[in-house]
């Protein structure tokens, strides 16, 4: 399962989908009634073909429990050319020609990042079904008779093909250095196969100078490539693509990534996404073309066409990162001013003064965990979401965000730029006026959970104060209530581009965008 500080990076993402990057706006100061938002992806069907499962995702901008929850598919444009049935152990049946209600009889638990699930339904072609057949799947979700949301979609019916990657890659490299990785795709299936998509989902480290006209880059971040070729059933071709290590990758370590194979179809319909969620294209090289070699086939036009077997898809890649490349964590604390009943703002945290970036995104760990110890005669009335009231050296994230509490730990997400600092905003009030009343801000203290950094190049100033002195009405890192709350968000470069391209974020990247336009972002774009 994903870390609470994993679901809220990626809710700071904002979207992870198809050439992404993100732009969330900010939240107000009170919780707003949850916003819902329903989704369900665009799905292709291959004549003679099992089908295709899938399910709805019910977004909210705050977390939700709904009962009695009704979900009606009407496909009635689609009529005879396919069929929807509940998937095994769901409560689904026809209500008439064309249209399938299912019924939930558990409480639906809608997350406020990740959504809910609702239950799977088979999309299955019938014997009428052709090839260019296509119509609108529209969806729509109740909570005891009362309309949550609606969404529609669309179901269209390509010619089946099976692709399948190459072997996966195993490499050694140090920060800067270079390497290579095999593109292969392989048609394993008895149909000609008219152009393919080749996704890259990489860590961070990993990154390309190369600019080819056919492939789509942000930044030093290769996304996808697209090849307008034909290849004949049981062929295929090869490439290779040049990457190197960030000269900021943390060594010893590793940095791993993988390749996906689409069909433009089915890349179609995982771009819809991106479109629903407004995200921003990435752009074209404007180098040369790629190509894969050697092809037995000829060039031909683009059929609508999808993959019956996306299972063998995918090959992997791992780079063992050599030599030594740390990070100097240090604590951010505050001096503040202000009189008895003053509410003082804060921002407490730490930053990584480099050489090396922390990610811990593909482990889904934070990278280090921060205790804040409330100064003496103040009370925290406001604390960011990623703290929890510390008791001994655990936290509840049940309490999570919770004011009042003598001390909290703060969970940082998992990634950790070099050069940049992650705060989160407190907010103390005076109860009592004490001269150099003083609290503290410890980063990479221990914890019983996965994660952590525990080799810092400077573990001196892992430790600094939260000083506030009587008398005055301002000045210091603090002063008064200026508002906007808000939790650990990276103060710099755009970091919604390094998770890159992968088919698995997908769906989780319209949730996050839900999300981010409901509360400040956790990681600003």
């Amino acid at each position: 399962m994903l870390t609470h500080s994993t679901r809220r990076w990626l809710a700071g993402l904002g979207v992870a989908g198809a050439f992404v990057a993100a732009s969330a706006g900010p939240a107000g100061a009170a919780a707003p009634a949850p916003e819902y938002g329903l989704y369900f992806q665009n799905v292709t069907v291959a004549p003679d073909s099992p089908g295709v499962v899938a399910s709805a995702q019910l977004y909210s901008s705050a977390p939700a429990v709904l009962n009695e929850v009704t979900v009606r598919y009407d496909y009635r444009s689609l009529t005879g050319k396919v069929t929807l049935a509940g998937g095994t152990g769901n409560d689904c049946a026809p209500d008439g020609a064309g249209v399938l209600t299912c019924v939930k009889h558990f409480p639906l638990v809608v997350d406020e990042v990740f959504g809910g699930s609702l239950d799977e339904v088979l999309i299955v072609p019938t014997e009428k079904a052709a090839v260019g057949d296509a119509g609108e799947l529209k969806i729509s979700v109740k909570s005891a008779d009362k309309a949550v949301a609606s969404f529609t979609s669309r179901i269209q019916v390509g010619e089946g093909v099976d692709l399948a990657g190459g072997p996966d890659t195993r490499v050694k490299a140090a920060p800067g250095g270079a390497f290579e990785v095999p593109l292969v795709v392989r048609n394993v299936g008895k149909t000609d196969v008219k152009g393919v998509v080749a996704l890259f989902d990489t860590d961070y480290g990993i990154r390309t100078k190369e600019r080819f006209e056919n492939c789509y880059y942000e930044e030093d971040f290769l996304f996808a490539c697209e090849f307008d070729q034909t290849i004949a059933a049981g062929t295929g071709g090869t490439t290779t693509i040049n990457y190197e290590v960030a000269k900021d990758a943390y060594a010893p370590g590793t940095q791993g990534g993988g390749i996906w194979l689409l069909t433009p179809g089915d890349l179609a319909d995982l771009n819809d996404v991106r479109e629903k969620a407004g995200a921003k294209a990435a752009r074209k090289g404007a180098g040369k073309k790629l190509s894969l070699a050697p092809l037995a086939g000829a060039r031909g036009a683009r059929a609508l066409q999808t993959d019956t077997d996306p299972s063998n898809n995918h090959s992997s890649v791992r780079v063992e990162v050599t030599g030594k490349n740390g990070a100097d964590l240090e604590a951010v604390g505050a001096t503040l001013t202000g009189k008895k009943g003053a509410v003082l703002t804060a921002a407490l945290g730490f930053r990584n003064n480099g050489p090396a970036t922390l990610e811990r995104i593909r482990d889904e760990a934070d990278v280090t965990f921060v205790d804040v110890t409330v100064p003496n005669g103040t009370t925290a009335v406001e604390v960011p979401l990623e703290c929890a009231p510390r008791t001994g050296n655990d936290a509840e994230w049940d309490e999570a965000g919770t004011p009042g509490a003598a001390g909290y730990r703060c969970y940082s997400g998992p990634f950790a730029p070099a050069g940049e600092e992650l705060t989160g905003e407190f907010k103390f009030r005076i109860d009592t006026v004490i001269a150099n009343a003083t609290g503290t801000v410890k980063v990479n203290v221990p914890c019983k959970c996965d994660g952590g950094f525990y080799a810092d190049l400077k573990p001196a100033n892992d430790t600094a104060k939260i000083l506030v002195n009587a008398g005055g009405t301002g000045g210091g890192n603090g002063g008064g209530d200026n508002g906007d709350g808000g939790g650990l968000p990276v103060t710099g470069q755009s970091t919604g581009l390094i998770a890159g391209l992968g088919a698995l974020l997908l769906a989780a990247g319209v949730g996050g965008y839900l999300v981010a336009k409901r509360r400040r972002t956790r990681f600003v774009a």
